[in-house]
C-alpha cells in the first residue's frame, strides 16, 4: 500500500514562539514579597501561583512575562520570566539578549481604557462632567452626523455606535494633530444606532474621551492623570506613553501565536484599524509612545496597575490620599452589558461604565467574581481588583498572539489566582 504524504503543515509549525531555556531561574526575577500567611492566604500560595506562571511562560508565546499580585493592599506575589528584548521569534542567537524584570515597564495596551474611565469618573465627581450628558455639550462639532445624542455614558460602556476611525486617522501624526483627531473623530457616522448595542470602541473611545477631559478642564488627560493621582500617590508610570529617554526600558511587543485566517483576520482589521502585524509594532514606536493614546497606550508595571486598583478597591483611598469617593467607585461599576454579543469582539466581558465586570459563574476573572472589575489588553495583558478577596492582580505579556494551542495555560493563571485567593469577611470588606 502506498505511503500517503501529507502537504499540509503540522499545527506546531503554524505556530510563532520564542526560545525557552532549560533552566527558567535563569530568566527569572522576583521581587519583594510578604509571606502569604501574614495575610490569610496557604503558606505555599506563591509557589502554586509560580507553577502557573512558569506553565504559561514554557509555552514560547510570550518572551517576558510579569505578575503581581497584592492581599489587602501587601504584595505576595512579585515575579517576571523571559526578556524584555531579543528574544523574540525572530531573533536570531546573536541578537543581544534583555532579562525582563519586574521593574520592567511594558504598553499595556487596552489595559489603558480601565484608568481613563476612572479619570473621566473622577471628573463626574468633582461636577466637571456629566455621565448621561451628550458628548456635544462638551464637543459641540461632535454633534452631527447621527452622533448628537451620544453621551459620556454610552462611550465608556462602548454603546455609542461609533466603533472605529478609518486607517488615515489611526497614525501618530494624525492622533499628535489635536485638531485634526478632532475633525476626524466629527467625521464618522455611527455604524448602529447609538445607545442600543454593545460594539467594543478599541481606539475611539479613548479619543473621543480625552478631548472631553480637555475640553472641561482646559489640561490634556495625561496631565489629569498625573497632576490629580499618579504624582499625589508617587507613580514612576501608569501614564500616556512615555518619554524617549524611557524608550529603551519597555519591554518590546512580539507576534506570536499562529497566523489569524479570513474570517478572524478580517475582524482584527476591522477591530483594530490596521492589520495584526502593525498594530503590533505600533506599540513599539517610539513615536506612538509620544502621543495621547488613551484607550491603548498606558505604560507601567504589574506592580504599579495593582498599586492603581488598589485605589479604588479600598474605595477610593490609598495611603492617606483621598482620590475618590466609594459612591463614585459604585457608579463606575453598574452593569450595562446585557445577555448579547459585543458587535466587535463576538465575545461579551460585561461592562460597567468603562470598567469590565467579573460575574458569578463565568468572567475574564473566574466565576464568582460578582464585585471584580479590571480591564483586558491586547493581547494577554490584564489588570483587575477584587473587593471581597481583598485582591488586586496584574498579568502582563509581551507575546501579542490572537490564537496558540496554550491559550488554557493563560486562563488558567488567571482562575488560579482567584481560586487561590479566599474570600474576607463581610466586616474586612473596604467599601
Amino acid at each position: 500500500m502506498p505511503t500517503r504524504i501529507s502537504v499540509l503543515p503540522k499545527l506546531s509549525d503554524l505556530v510563532r514562539r520564542c526560545d525557552i531555556p532549560q533552566d527558567l531561574d535563569s530568566v527569572a526575577s522576583i521581587g519583594a514579597e510578604v509571606a502569604p500567611t501574614e495575610v490569610g492566604l496557604a503558606p505555599d500560595y506563591a509557589e502554586r501561583i509560580w507553577r502557573r506562571m512558569r506553565l504559561v511562560y514554557r509555552s514560547g508565546i510570550h518572551p517576558a512575562i510579569q505578575v503581581c499580585v497584592r492581599r489587602h493592599g501587601q504584595i505576595v506575589f512579585d515575579r517576571a520570566l523571559g526578556h524584555a528584548r531579543g528574544n523574540g521569534p525572530d531573533d536570531g542567537p546573536d541578537t543581544p539578549k534583555v532579562p525582563v524584570d519586574t521593574r520592567t515597564p511594558f504598553v499595556t495596551y487596552s489595559v489603558s481604557k480601565g484608568i481613563t474611565a476612572f479619570v473621566v469618573h473622577l471628573l463626574i465627581e468633582r461636577g466637571l462632567l456629566e455621565l448621561h450628558a451628550p458628548i456635544s455639550r462638551y464637543i459641540p462639532e461632535y454633534g452631527c452626523h447621527g452622533k448628537e445624542s451620544i453621551t459620556i455614558g454610552q462611550v465608556l460602556s462602548h454603546r455609542s455606535g461609533v466603533a472605529s476611525l478609518p486607517r488615515h486617522a489611526l497614525t501618530a501624526e494624525a492622533v499628535a494633530d489635536r485638531e485634526l483627531l478632532v475633525r476626524n473623530l466629527c467625521a464618522v457616522r455611527p455604524s448602529v444606532p447609538p445607545g442600543h448595542f454593545q460594539s467594543y470602541h478599541a481606539l475611539t473611545g479613548g479619543f473621543i474621551l480625552g478631548e472631553v477631559v480637555h475640553r472641561a478642564t482646559g489640561k490634556d488627560i495625561r496631565t489629569v492623570l498625573a497632576e490629580e493621582i499618579l504624582r499625589p500617590l508617587g507613580f514612576r508610570w501608569t501614564n500616556y506613553g512615555a518619554s524617549w529617554r524611557d524608550f529603551p526600558e519597555i519591554a518590546s511587543n512580539y507576534l506570536t501565536g499562529m497566523p489569524p485566517v479570513p474570517p478572524l483576520s478580517l475582524a482584527l482589521n476591522r477591530l483594530l484599524g490596521v492589520g495584526l502585524a502593525e498594530a503590533i509594532e505600533t506599540g513599539n514606536d517610539p513615536a506612538y509612545l509620544d502621543v495621547i493614546a488613551p484607550s491603548a497606550n498606558v505604560v507601567s508595571t504589574a506592580v504599579e496597575l495593582t498599586r492603581f486598583y488598589e485605589i479604588f478597591r479600598r474605595g477610593g483611598e490609598l495611603d492617606g490620599v483621598r482620590v475618590m469617593r466609594p459612591d463614585t467607585i459604585a457608579a463606575a461599576l453598574v452593569p450595562q452589558s446585557r445577555l448579547e454579543p459585543d458587535l466587535m469582539l463576538g465575545m461579551n466581558f460585561g461592562f460597567g461604565y468603562g470598567p469590565m465586570l467579573g460575574g458569578r459563574l463565568i468572567s475574564l476573572f473566574g466565576p464568582d467574581t460578582r464585585r471584580a472589575f479590571g480591564h483586558l489588553g491586547f493581547t494577554n495583558n490584564v489588570v483587575w481588583a477584587d473587593p471581597e478577596r481583598a485582591l488586586s492582580c496584574a498579568v502582563l505579556t509581551s507575546g501579542k498572539p490572537i490564537l496558540y494551542p496554550e491559550a488554557i495555560r493563560w486562563i488558567g493563571l488567571l482562575y488560579g489566582v482567584t481560586a487561590q485567593t479566599p474570600k474576607v469577611a463581610e466586616t474586612d470588606l473596604a467599601f
